[in-house]
């Protein structure tokens, strides 16, 4: 037996399986059984019948095809008698079977029958003098047809027809064959008798008539008749030619010619009388043209002129059709055909091209017509703003089509124009040179170094189960699934992932290393690189593993020699390898920045220190390159050697380089003369210098290691820096000197404005070396300080007194991307998959990035202001001024007040420098509270701004959210309320009820008695615990501890531990918004998840009771003393975080302190404003369901509640009639139970009863359920006296409501009526029929009617008769 074929197995092994089949004879496993065609001759042909094969060939046999082939002509398929008789022999070669059918060529032209030419006269040629014949020409023959005859008068004497043949539409076949041809001549000389006997009017009256009469199809078919079909246009072309001469005669009525046709009868002839005009015709027929004899209009009319383009008036969108350059053209647009934008078929009056037919251009055979659309969609990719003329994003419906993908495919086009506008059309796509330009503008700011990596923020919500994985097992878990996923879906939520499945960065280097395209080609290609390198520090690794493609980078646009003739002026570059380029040094730095490895295999592996090394230490001004490119190659081989010191890498060419830098920071003050004589270089030169003393402050920061080596564990593995102090020390002269020069230019706004990026990096310098300097062994700190209060007199107080400074206070609040949310917001163009800043078309000057923006400059002077103070703590006093400048009090109060942007990448960029000047604002005011006395005026603004500092603080700045908790949240002196009388104004409020008329009843325990506190004594208890408070915070934030580790060595400068200048993924702020609960609910998730697993907890330890109450604590001050920062938590969210106290374990909320604060803080949430802001109906943060947790509410009320007052009034609440009407029929409908011990006391209850009687319930179920509780004692007065009240207010107003209901509404109320009125229990009855209206004061909760109204008495007497009789 032959066994199956296996995995694995090539196919020879199968060829020797089937060789081994045939040679066995053996029947095979499966027959295939055909059913009986009746089309295919006798029924029992089948497939088994069919000869066995040769072993040695396999002859395919084809059922259906015939041996001979089928006639042309269409015909009925005939059936075969001899096709099953045909027999096959089994030796027989298939080579001779062909040969046999096979017929030579002979056989068929012997079938070939010519014209016979027997009777044909042979005319010879006339003999001539002429050496060669004449040709002819047809204007020398004289036609019949007359084309341009003269129209006479009367329509009845152009009707002359030639009688010697009838219309061949009326043949006369019908009459018999013998007078055929006489009825026919007659039909036709009937029809011309009529038409010559009536006049024009009559015709044209006969015409309307007949088409009034008959329906539109039957005329649009007896037009369509007149071409008549293929088959007859040969029979008609004879009277067609006699009808020439008749029809260009016909007169004409007004200026439009009568044309009809003379091939039907006469009154079928008017429906063509359709009117048509000469100069229509877009080419007048002349004689001698060739088969212009018969004028086909449908056929000319592309050759007319187009109609002027109108726009439609109508509510339905114009398609956008674009020019050759990728503008949008306007619908009425009435542009000249000769701009080639009309070869289109739709809307051939529209000048331009639409999405759809460029992609259908893209598709094309032609190699022009494929690169000109791939360069129109490049051109409209780049420009992108088109959101105020169209509905929708252009790019998004791009990328819906597949044009990332197209321009992927295009790439790996052989022809170069293909290649190289695929190319073009992807950088405008992905890259925005404005974003690239802005990034290079903010390098030297402070950390500006660091970004955002460019990771679109689509990521889905993880599970509650993936909370728990570390970072190293989701990003792994992460790549695996986007692995298994196609190229589309993941470019769908990331284009750069998807083009790196892709393997473009392959496809580039091969354009790169073999093509060696045009210049222009090459720097796209290098602008995309660049772009992926910003994405992520997967990207970078991918990158550089690329084979061959950091080598021919590098080998190729970063050589060490090229030739000299570049540098010379007015020379065309045709290619641009072998010559250094800018834009590669660039790529090499983005690149280096994904990670210190990437960092250590570009210098070493790639060659790049014996580069930086060429291109630093010469001047820009002998580079052999022009000279713009020159001094962008200077700055970014700097800019690399900036970023492999943040990495404490390449350290050692500072000492072979160190008479360059010197050389270069002296000269710099040599820009000032350049600034005033406005060079068009200067911007270039100036950027040049700041990134110069941004590596000099980077060196500086390598010395660092050493000051930590006392303290830190891992000092023993920290090598010694390569990096002297002496070294370092040496280039502060001269830097200190440029800044006291430049800082003299600042009344000259425009000079100041080209100065003031490099006295910027000078003042963060400066910060960064006496940092340094305060902790080096070798100096003295006498001297250091000594320095320090130089400095402060002789600099920076000055500083501050120039008018140019208070109106740079005055500008925050303009250029603040916090009060002017619209600044940093996505543009109307950007899409979700491609990150982007959203910097094309540039910033406003007025804006945190812009020209005159004073965010960098007031930033860096804080962040040397707080280093002198750290240092010196006597100096802080001299810089008590900074806080009290009005510019910066309004711009902090407005800043704090408004909710901050969304986060996106353009937001997350700018908003993270400006969390860096209010977080040195704070800390200096951290440093005043202790030391100046006058400080408490600023203290209430400053706490405000902190916190709502913690709650919008991004990823990669947890080392300033944890300064801000550690000295600043929970600090005594940011709170003057609790030593300024705060907790008595408490509790004055409380007793004259100010701002509110509602009780402020507090709720009593279940538990042994204790004494009920007033809220001023629990915020003066929750004052004093604030020290407390803090490390309970602090230490519920301990699972940030390494991401805190990283942020921390970037911001304080320890080098040696910064592991990538990529700041972590942006997903949304470090902390929650509703942060403050965070110690509550992480208790709740741990006891739930316990109890998940099968584990009971019975009592809670002592630390935990103390967590909650600290909590509570801090909650209750902040609501109390800083209610505005809590503003952006719902008030819905903050009672479902309470609930949570009685959610976690089943004694908690008994203990004493927790039920005091829980009180306290559930009175501040039902007061009026408060409770009207509720909202349980919309979505909460961080709760799937409220739903769900109010149903575990109530079980945990059934199960360990004891009844308790407090809990009960937490049940309560989201049973207002406003709320979901679910809520309610949980409580009537599945946990009645509660109805028992729901116990709360209506002097007790803190939310008025109208909100819960009002309107009037109209859900029949829920009526039901509270009468059927009512009556069968379920609900009592005594045992839930709430939900008394509201259940016999209800079916009061349901019994005696007017209102035209339905008729099961109707009976359901007479129902409940009658019921009403036999109840034996008196009190009860009483209540439902004699309810009048709410009163809180009453025992009852309501007032009763003595009697009845009377017109509920007429009704109810009108009922009983009913009553009796049921």
């Amino acid at each position: 037996m032959l066994s199956r074929p296996k995995p694995g197995e090539s196919e020879a092994d199968l060829l020797h399986f089937q060789n081994q089949f045939l040679a066995a004879r053996a029947s095979p496993a499966v027959t295939i059984v055909k059913k009986a065609d009746k089309r295919k001759g006798e029924e029992g042909s089948t497939d088994a019948e069919r000869p066995r094969l040769q072993d040695s060939k396999d002859v395919v046999m084809l059922d259906d095809f015939p041996d001979i082939l089928p006639a042309l002509t269409p015909a009925p398929p005939k059936k075969s008698k001899i096709k099953s008789a045909s027999v096959h022999f089994e030796d027989e070669d298939p080579e001779e079977r062909l040969e046999r059918h096979d017929q030579h060529i002979t056989a068929v032209f012997s079938k070939i029958i010519e014209r016979d030419t027997s009777a044909v006269a042979v005319t010879i040629p006339v003999p001539t003098g002429d050496p060669f014949p004449r040709t002819f020409h047809r204007s020398e023959i004289k036609s019949e047809v007359r084309l341009g005859a003269p129209v006479l008068g009367h329509l009845h004497e152009r009707l002359k027809l030639p009688h010697n043949k009838w219309p061949c539409l009326i043949t006369g076949e019908g009459l018999g064959s013998q007078k055929s041809e006489q009825e026919a001549q007659a039909i036709h000389r009937e029809n011309l008798e009529k038409l010559r006997s009536m006049s024009e009017e009559e015709i044209l009256q006969e015409q309307e008539r007949l088409l009034a009469q008959l329906d539109s199809s039957l005329v649009a078919f007896l037009k369509s008749r007149r071409g008549g079909n293929e088959g007859q246009k040969k029979e008609l072309k004879m009277e067609q030619n006699r009808l020439e001469e008749f029809v260009e005669s016909l007169p004409v009525v007004g200026k439009e010619r009568i044309v009809f046709s003379s091939s039907l009868p006469w009154k079928v002839r008017l429906l063509f009388l359709f009117p048509y005009k000469d100069d229509d015709l877009p080419v007048k027929p002349r004689k001698e043209w060739i088969h212009m004899d018969n004028v086909e209009f449908e056929k000319l009319e592309w050759m007319k002129d187009l109609p002027s383009p109108r726009q439609k008036k109508t509510k339905k969108g114009m398609q956008a059709r674009f020019s050759l350059k990728g503008e949008l053209i306007p619908a009425d647009a009435d542009l000249p055909t000769h701009l080639g934008l009309h070869h289109h078929g739709e809307e051939a009056e529209r000048a331009g091209y639409s999405l759809r037919e460029l992609f259908h251009l893209s598709r094309s055979q032609v190699t022009q017509q494929r690169t000109l659309a791939l360069q129109v969609l490049g051109r409209i990719a780049r420009a992108g703003e088109f959101a105020s003329s169209l509905k929708g994003s252009i790019l998004r419906l791009l990328l819906d089509a597949g044009f990332l993908f197209l321009l992927r495919f295009s790439l790996d086009d052989t022809v170069d124009n293909v290649m190289a506008a695929s190319v073009g059309a992807l950088r405008a796509l992905l890259v925005s040179l404005d974003d690239e330009k802005y990034l290079d503008w903010t390098f030297s700011w402070y950390q500006g170094m660091a970004a955002f990596p460019f990771v679109p923020n689509t990521e889905e919500e993880e599970e509650e189960e993936e909370e728990e994985l570390n970072v190293t097992e989701k990003s792994q878990d992460k790549k695996l699934k986007d692995e298994n996923k196609p190229d589309p879906d993941v470019a769908r939520y990331d284009v750069v992932k998807g083009l790196l499945k892709t393997r473009i960065q392959h496809r580039l280097r091969y354009i790169l290393e073999v093509v060696r395209p045009v210049p222009t080609v090459v720097l796209d290609i290098l602008h995309i690189l660049t772009h992926i390198a910003r994405h992520s520090s997967e990207a970078c690794s991918q990158l550089l593993d690329c084979p061959r493609l950091i080598e021919t980078i590098v080998r190729e646009f970063l050589p060490t020699r090229w030739d000299p003739q570049v540098a010379e002026p007015g020379c065309l570059l045709t290619s641009l390898h072998g010559v250094a380029c800018a834009t590669a040094m660039k790529f090499i730095r983005v690149l280096a920045s994904g990670g210190r490895n990437a960092t250590a295999r570009l210098l070493n592996k790639f060659e790049m220190k014996s580069r930086l090394s060429r291109f630093i230490a010469e001047d820009p001004l002998d580079l052999l390159l022009p000279r713009e490119e020159a001094i962008r190659l200077s700055t970014e081989a700097f800019r690399l050697w900036t970023v492999a010191a943040g990495y404490g890498q390449a350290c050692d060419l500072y000492r072979d380089l160190y008479p360059v830098l010197v050389r270069i920071l002296q000269s710099l003050p040599e820009l000032l003369s350049t600034c005033r004589g406005k060079s068009p270089l200067t911007e270039l030169s100036v950027q040049r210098a700041t990134t110069i003393v941004s590596e000099t402050y980077s060196l500086s920061c390598v010395i660092l290691p050493l000051c930590f080596s006392n303290s830190s564990e891992d000092s023993e593995q920290i090598p010694p820096p390569p990096v002297v102090w002496n070294q370092v020390s040496g280039l502060q002269p001269f830097l200190e000197t440029s800044l006291k020069k430049f800082l003299q230019e600042i009344s000259q706004t425009e000079t100041w404005h080209t100065l003031q990026p490099l006295t910027t990096t000078y003042m963060i310098y400066l910060g960064v070396y006496y940092s340094a300097c305060s902790q080096q062994p070798s100096v003295n700190p006498i001297d250091c300080l000594e320095e320090l209060e130089r400095l402060t007199s002789e600099v920076l107080q000055p500083l501050l007194s120039q008018p140019a400074i208070h109106s740079m206070w005055d500008l925050l609040r303009a250029c603040s991307a916090l009060c002017n949310p619209l600044s940093c917001s996505p543009a109307p163009e950007s899409v979700f998959s491609i990150a982007s800043l959203s910097c094309t078309g540039g910033k406003p000057p007025l804006s945190l990035v812009g020209s005159k923006s004073p965010f960098p400059f007031l930033t860096a002077l804080l962040f040397l202001i707080n280093s002198i103070t750290h240092i010196h703590k006597g100096l802080t006093s001299k810089y008590s001024s900074v806080l009290g400048f009005r510019g910066l009090k309004d711009y902090l109060h407005h800043s704090w007040q408004t909710g901050p942007p969304s986060v996106t990448p353009s937001s997350a960029w700018i908003l993270r420098h400006e969390y860096h000047l209010q977080y040195f604002v704070l800390a200096l005011a951290r440093r005043m509270a202790g030391t100046c006395p006058d400080y408490a005026q600023h203290a209430s603004l400053h706490h405000c701004v902190a916190m709502a500092l913690l709650s919008r603080l991004l990823p990669g700045s947890e080392h300033l959210a944890y300064e801000v908790l550690l000295d600043l949240a929970f600090n005594p002196e940011f709170l003057p309320e609790g030593k300024a009388g705060g907790p008595e104004a408490a509790d004055f409020s409380d007793i004259l009820h100010l701002g509110t008329s509602a009780k402020l009843a507090q709720p009593g325990s279940a538990a042994a008695f204790f004494s009920k506190a007033t809220r001023g004594a629990l915020l003066r208890e929750a004052y004093q615990n604030l020290p407390f408070i803090r490390s309970c915070y602090l230490s519920h934030f301990v699972h940030l501890q390494p991401t805190l580790m990283r942020s921390q060595a970037s911001y304080q400068g320890r080098n040696y531990l910064i592991q990538s200048m990529l700041l972590p993924e942006v997903k949304g702020p470090i902390l929650p918004s509703d942060w403050p609960f965070f110690p509550l609910i992480s208790l709740y998730n741990r006891v739930t998840n316990a109890e998940t697993r099968g584990a009971v907890l019975n009592s809670l330890p002592l630390d935990l009771v103390n967590t909650v109450t600290w909590n509570l604590q801090w909650v209750l001050l902040l609501e109390t003393w800083r209610a505005k920062t809590l503003q952006s938590i719902p008030t819905a969210a903050k009672l479902a975080r309470l609930m949570c106290v009685f959610l976690t374990g089943s004694d908690l909320f008994l203990e004493a302190p927790i039920h005091r604060y829980t009180a306290a803080l559930l009175s501040v949430y039902c007061q009026p404003k408060a409770l009207d802001s509720v909202n349980l109906d919309a979505p909460l943060p961080g709760l799937a369901s409220f739903h769900d947790l109010y149903i575990s509410l109530l079980e945990q009320f059934e199960g360990v509640s004891f009844g308790d007052p407090l809990f009960g009034v937490f049940v309560l609440l989201p049973l207002q009639k406003r709320f979901s009407v679910h809520l309610r029929l949980s409580v009537f409908g599945e946990h009645t139970s509660i109805l028992h011990v729901l116990g709360v006391p209506l002097q007790q209850f803190p939310v008025p009863l109208e909100r819960y009687t009002s309107p009037p319930e109209d859900n029949l179920n829920l009526l039901r359920l509270y009468f059927r509780t009512l009556v069968t004692g379920a609900l009592r007065h005594t045992w839930c006296p709430v939900l008394y009240v509201v259940a016999v207010a209800h079916v009061n107003s349901f019994i005696f409501s007017q209102d035209s209901r339905t008729q099961e509404t109707d009976a359901a109320r007479k129902s409940m009526l009658r019921k009403t009125w036999l109840l034996v229990d008196e009190t009860l009855k009483k209540h439902l029929l004699y309810y009048r209206l709410l009163n809180a004061e009453s025992p009852l909760g309501f007032d009763l009617y003595e009697q009845l109204p009377p017109m509920r008495l007429k009704y109810l007497q009108m009922l009983k008769p009913n009553f009796k009789n049921s």
